[in-house]
């Protein structure tokens, strides 16, 4: 499928194009990324946080989880 794309003078044109058609929506791109990537490293300590004192997953997972992301998703959910 992507055997055209040979040559790293081909692939720079691809990037190049990319570049110009989405340029605008990098910076929005990266920031949601970067918030992802967050919030699911927080996920995984607050897991293991819970899995290592006892049994508590469900309801401490959910308590935290749901009232931080509770407040971000809700805005966005209502849009």
């Amino acid at each position: 499928m992507i055997a055209f794309l040979g040559s790293p003078v081909q692939w720079a044109g691809v990037i190049l194009i990319a570049l110009l058609l989405f340029g605008h929506r990098l910076p929005t791109m990266a920031r949601s990324l970067g918030g992802s990537i967050t919030e699911f490293k927080k996920g995984l300590k607050d897991g293991s946080d819970s899995n290592r004192n006892g049994g508590g997953s469900s309801s401490g997972g959910s308590s935290s989880g749901g009232s931080s992301s509770g407040g971000k998703d809700g805005g966005a959910g209502g849009n």
